[in-house]
Order: structure tokens, then C-alpha cells, then sequence
């Protein structure tokens, strides 16, 4: 909620509902809502977000603001599952198809880190990793002892692929939409996003890659951009 780009966005109500509800719709699509968690931190800035969430029904974990590795790993373990995969709360048009793809691989058991990040082949804002649980708490001390991977959470584990089993998903389908800006972080990116969310012919939940990078075209080249 104290985002300095775009202050309280994951309250900000986006075409009459609040921008967090897009992924939360979307993710008890495809999970039980026990195996959900909201990782926000103990700022009083965030009670509204935590009380909203509440009602839900969805479960919390509040850590620190600027530890975000620690505060994803101990949500982790309150849920304590074999995998941890992180959803950005500003990822409001998250692929729900991808996401059921990946989660399935996770089930498989094969992989320790599955990710369609590398490179950016997909848009900011539909990043998906998940991660096996203990092969995350191996990798922490590291990743606790620096700052830089403290709060971005992930890229130790980019650089160190050869200490377990990674698979990376890479978009081949749509090469135009490799690294176009979908994460809701600015002023722009939330008048963008009302405006996919107004013209869509599409419910959120089945928007999918071909249709957002379709209708981020049109909003790119549109007057009211």
C-alpha cells in the first residue's frame, strides 16, 4: 500500500473492483483457498489491505516491508507446502492458463524452480516462479546475507541454475509481446489497464496472452491513451 509510484494500488478500484480481486479471482480458479496467502508486511499502512483481505477469507502473513525474500519464505512455510509460488500483487492480468500449466509442472515433482521470466519473452506483469520449498531454504542464508536479492526475491536462484533442476517457459507464440509493460506500477500502467479492462469483450478470468497483447495495441495506438 505505500508504493510511491502508485500509493494504496492494490485498494485502487479498477472498472468498480479493487485491483487486488483480479488475481485473487484468478487464483481461486485454479487453487483451494486454503492454499492462498496474502505476504504483506506489518506497516499500519497496510491494515486496510489486511482487513480487506480478511473478509475474504484468504490467509495472511505480515513481515517486514524491505525483507521481501524472508516475508515470502515465512508466508511459505505457514502454508506449508512443497512449493512456493509467488504472484506480485500488482500482476493483475496474471495468465491463468499459464499459471495452470506451470503449477502443474510443479506437481509433477520434477522441477526445483519453474519460471517464465528469464529473458522477458511474456509481458511485465504475468511473471510467474514457483519454487520448491526446500530448495528455497538452502539457497535463504545467501540470499538473506544481500540486500539486492533480499528485496527482489528471486535472482539468486536465476544464478545459481546449476545447483538444482530449473525450467524456464519461454513465450514463442506471440514474440511482440516479449517484455511489453502489463504490472500495474505507475499512474500510466493503471489508466492503461482500466482501459483493457473497460474494452475487453472477455471476462478478466479468461483473459489470456493473445487478447491482452491485442487490445495493448489498440490502447498504444488509441487517441485516449
Amino acid at each position: 500500500m505505500s508504493s510511491s509510484r502508485l500509493p494504496a494500488k492494490a485498494l485502487r478500484p479498477l472498472e468498480g473492483k479493487e485491483s487486488i480481486l483480479y488475481i485473487i479471482e484468478k487464483l481461486l480458479r485454479l487453487l483451494p483457498k486454503e492454499n492462498i496467502i496474502l505476504a504483506t508486511s506489518t506497516e499500519s499502512s497496510d491494515d486496510p489491505l489486511v482487513n480487506f483481505v480478511e473478509k475474504l477469507g484468504i490467509a495472511l502473513y505480515r513481515g517486514s516491508l524491505t525483507n521481501v525474500a524472508e516475508r515470502f519464505y515465512q508466508a511459505g512455510l505457514q502454508l506449508n507446502c512443497p512449493y512456493l509460488c509467488r504472484m506480485n500483487g500488482d500482476n493483475i492480468f496474471l495468465d491463468s492458463q499459464l499459471l495452470q500449466s506451470l503449477l502443474s509442472l510443479a506437481n509433477s515433482g520434477e522441477y526445483d524452480f519453474i519460471s517464465n521470466v528469464k529473458d522477458r519473452t511474456y509481458p511485465k506483469g504475468m511473471s510467474v516462479e514457483i519454487v520448491r520449498t526446500a530448495y528455497y531454504e538452502k539457497l535463504l542464508p545467501e540470499i538473506l546475507a544481500n540486500d539486492y536479492y533480499t528485496e527482489h526475491v528471486m535472482p539468486l536462484v536465476y544464478e545459481r541454475a546449476n545447483s538444482g533442476r530449473h525450467y524456464y517457459q519461454m513465450n514463442t507464440d506471440y514474440p511482440d509481446a516479449a517484455g511489453i509493460q502489463l504490472a500495474l506500477d505507475t499512474a500510466q500502467d493503471f489508466k492503461r489497464s482500466e482501459w483493457i479492462l473497460k474494452h475487453s469483450s472477455l471476462p478478466h478470468t479468461q483473459m489470456g496472452l493473445r487478447e491482452l497483447l491485442q487490445l495493448y495495441k489498440t490502447y498504444e495506438q488509441s487517441p485516449e491513451r
